[in-house]
């Protein structure tokens, strides 16, 4: 009887939000909105510093890396979330809920990792200037980034086929916006203390890890700035960080505000809002936050601006 039980669960519901089903219109417009920002600034940033001989520096090239992943990784959440707010049924096949809950946690790893290689490129650029070029050759570069992908997927592959892998029997209602691990292993009916450990130990190398790293890097490179003598060296040095740190206190801020923050009878619908958030804000956030902050990308864009008024003139 177990075995039957576990064979009928092909298919899933989401249903993230359901307490406030009046705001789901809203909500879609928001996100739909949002989502098209991210689309389109992002592929403007890629676009600009492929385009801008100036900007094919280590820093640029992992900044496009960034771009490229926070378009992947809204991509593989957002579309499904702006159907479930329209739909009636939010209903997801489980082979579906997989692929998704695998490319969303993959996506999300490789950011860990890609910012902390990107504070590590600016400790390089501030703290030892005259060897970055040589440090931060193309070798390495390269060879950072494509780490930084494949350790994300190598946690996500692992988290998943251990995830979808367990018996499911009876509720198939999920009760998030997306198929979130933690929200399916709720799922299971049997026990998920293999899971709950390379969970645990994932948090640690994806997420503890990079955060002491990334306050390492930047306590050097404060040490470093305010050891410069003239104020206008210290404003430029800081200018080629804060842009990046800027998007870290983001990113790591909102994650652990989300698993740190008392719980309530309120909490899981917070909880949801905070993942929207993330999903959605931060993305749309990276590109303008980039562009605002960096005299190099304001330049490069007035630049393609002129060429492209030339042209059609």
């Amino acid at each position: 009887m177990e075995n039957q039980n576990q064979t009928l669960i092909n298919v899933l519901f989401l249903h993230g939000l359901a307490a406030h089903p009046i705001f789901h219109f809203v909500f879609f417009l928001m996100s739909l909105i949002m989502y098209i920002i991210i689309l389109l600034g992002n592929s403007f940033l890629i676009t600009i510093i492929i385009l801008d001989t100036h900007l094919h520096t280590p820093m640029y090239f992992f900044l496009s890396n960034l771009s490229f992943l926070d378009i992947c990784y809204t991509s593989s959440s957002v579309p499904l979330i702006l159907a479930n707010f329209l739909s009636d049924e939010k209903s997801i096949s489980f082979v579906e809920c997989g692929t998704q809950m695998f490319f969303s946690l993959a996506l999300g790893s490789t950011e860990c990792v890609l910012l902390t290689v990107m504070s590590y490129d600016r400790y390089v650029a501030i703290c030892r200037p005259l060897r970055y070029p040589v440090i931060m050759n193309k070798e390495l570069c390269g060879w950072m980034a494509a780490s930084s992908w494949m350790t994300g997927m190598l946690n996500s592959l692992v988290q998943t086929v251990l995830a979808m892998g367990l018996p499911f029997c009876g509720n198939n209602v999920i009760d998030y916006l997306t198929c979130e691990i933690l929200a399916v292993l709720k799922l299971a009916c049997t026990d998920i203390s293999l899971n709950v450990i390379i969970m645990v130990i994932s948090n640690v190398i994806l997420l503890v890890i990079p955060v002491l790293l990334i306050i390492i890097s930047y306590g050097f490179i404060l040490f470093t700035i305010l050891r410069i003598n003239s104020a206008e060296g210290r404003k430029k040095a800081f200018s080629t960080c804060s842009a990046h740190l800027t998007v870290v206190t983001m990113f790591y801020g909102t994650i652990l505000f989300m698993y740190m923050k008392p719980k309530s009878k309120d909490s899981h619908a917070t909880d949801e809002g905070i993942a929207l958030f993330y999903a959605v804000v931060i993305p749309m956030l990276n590109p303008i936050i980039y562009s605002l902050r960096n005299k190099d990308v304001k330049s490069a864009v007035k630049k393609l601006t002129k060429s492209i008024f030339s042209q059609i003139a």
